[in-house]
């Protein structure tokens, strides 16, 4: 037990760390950390990725889940990690229209930009595991909850690796959704803290 909770807290500590050394630049006054799980830049390790797939595949109830859905862009390198570590499918909100049958568009707004996004192949009744990088406005992470469950499914899990600001304790009061993280942060101008 001692060595899984050591192993358990490298991979954290991994983390942690890793988000601490993260650069700081600004968007349209809007503070964003530039981190290799959440920008692919600087170069993203494989200790990383396995530490983040790892900490989220070990709290997820495999067999209550279908399909992993991954949010563009960012979100991708890690639902695939899960994907190929459980064998379960893969199905990725993208940012652009297919025009597929059932294909839902979503209206998202981030502190810093605004779109649509699209969600396509999520059956009725399909228990889904959202995967993301970062959550901090919750404008994007909101409307794809609301949009899975629209179709039919349910959201059964949902993992962030980096929680940044209020934005999924603004998306907790509006619902009964299971919301996860891996790392707690606030950003105060350029500066990083992580919470406990």
């Amino acid at each position: 037990m001692g060595e899984t909770t050591t192993t358990l807290d490298m991979r954290v500590e991994l983390l942690k760390d890793s988000v601490l050394k993260a650069p700081v630049v600004w968007k349209e006054g809007y503070p964003y950390f530039v981190h290799p799980l959440s920008d692919g830049v600087p170069r993203q390790s494989s200790e990383l990725l396995a530490a983040a797939r790892d900490l989220i595949s070990e709290n997820v109830d495999w067999e209550s889940i279908d399909i992993i859905l991954a949010i563009e862009a960012m979100g991708i390198p890690l639902a695939a990690a899960l994907c190929l570590s459980s064998g379960k499918p893969l199905v990725i909100c993208r940012k652009r229209s297919y025009g597929l049958p059932g294909e839902t568009p979503i209206d998202q707004s981030t502190g810093y930009s605004k779109g649509q996004l699209y969600l396509n192949d999520i059956d009725q009744g399909s228990r889904v595991l959202i995967v993301d990088d970062v959550v901090s406005t919750g404008g994007t992470l909101h409307p794809i909850l609301k949009a899975v469950e629209g179709t039919g499914a349910t959201v059964q899990d949902c993992w962030i690796v980096f929680e940044k600001g209020e934005g999924m304790n603004k998306i907790r009061e509006q619902g009964s959704w299971p919301l996860n993280s891996l790392v707690r942060i606030e950003m105060i101008d350029d500066k990083i803290t992580v919470l406990d």
